[in-house]
């Protein structure tokens, strides 16, 4: 008999649990085991690593019913502790964090196989991220995919002054005030025409209204701290 791919779903809302359970009744026949705690749910793939393992892991990423007494108090902890102990088992993430820094943290830091959205998924969408990560592909919801395309872009085209000047912008209020804290590679330091011109290009890049509307973008983007 062909055995049922086994999914763990972890998660510390009733109803997004059964909003899951509903759709995965529509993609297909599979064992599938809920937990409201991180805590359980890597208990539970430990216990069954050897026999009738976990095949796929849903989990949210904020848990909000964590205690003093908890040792993973959410998504992110959990991902780790299955990674540092090597099970083997494929790893979506079914939350509703869409900042875009957080995002990009989880995803480079801790490579989920799918990454989708509460508010936006359907039946469809976890019967193809289920495919995908059956193959050993991944899926990115269409959101979460623009947001690390757009991620990395910027990224490539920030050097070291943009960057500086992101930092010290905060800092001051004047632009001029700027003149003499910007350098270049070599340490020479950066004519105040020069650094507007570079503060220009950063609200294009950006599609920041303003200079405070700049630094609040390359906050949300995790370009600076």
């Amino acid at each position: 008999m062909e055995t049922k791919i086994r999914i763990l779903i972890a998660d510390d809302h009733q109803l997004v649990i059964q909003g899951i359970l509903c759709s995965l009744k529509e993609v297909g026949d599979f064992d599938v085991v809920t937990t409201n705690n991180c805590d359980d749910a890597f208990q539970l793939i430990k216990t069954h690593q050897t026999s009738n393992p976990f095949h796929l892991l849903f989990t949210d990423l904020s848990f909000d019913n964590a205690t003093e007494e908890t040792n993973l108090d959410g998504g992110e902890e959990l991902i780790k502790a299955i990674k540092n102990n090597e099970f083997d088992i494929k790893i979506a993430v079914i939350t509703g964090h869409t900042e875009t820094n957080r995002v990009y943290n989880v995803i480079s830091n801790l490579n989920p196989n799918a990454y989708l959205l509460k508010s936006k998924c359907d039946a469809k969408e976890i019967g193809f991220a289920i495919q995908k990560m059956l193959t050993n592909d991944y899926y990115y919801t269409h959101e979460i995919h623009q947001k690390i395309m757009r991620r990395n872009i910027i990224q490539i085209q920030m050097d070291d002054v943009a960057i500086q000047i992101l930092k010290e912008l905060p800092k001051h209020p004047k632009i001029n005030n700027l003149e003499g804290l910007i350098t270049k590679n070599n340490g020479t330091p950066l004519k105040l025409r020069s650094i507007e011109n570079k503060l220009s290009s950063l609200r294009i890049d950006l599609n920041a209204n303003n200079n405070t509307d700049l630094v609040l973008k390359a906050k949300e983007l995790g370009i600076i701290d």
